[in-house]
């Protein structure tokens, strides 16, 4: 008896959230957007770097930032 009421247990659905470039209603298939054209919205703001983190540091006092270094180089300059 005890594994019966453990297959009976109450589904409790997700709560509907909107999507967060218009807030319209999300659509499973474009989750959490609404439809193509607001996830590739947000993917432009992505890409454009709208998207950040503030800081008060200037973008040289990053540690490891050496100029003339790239990532994958062999250190040789």
């Amino acid at each position: 008896m005890a594994e019966k009421s453990k297959k009976t247990a109450k589904v409790v659905p997700l709560k509907n959230r909107k999507c967060p470039t218009c807030g319209a209603p999300a659509v499973a298939e474009f989750k959490p957007f609404c439809c193509k054209r607001c996830s590739d919205v947000d993917l432009g703001r992505w890409l454009n770097e709208d998207y950040r983190i503030h800081t008060d540091e200037a973008p040289g006092d990053i540690p490891g930032d050496v100029p003339g270094d790239t990532p994958g180089g062999d250190g040789d300059g």
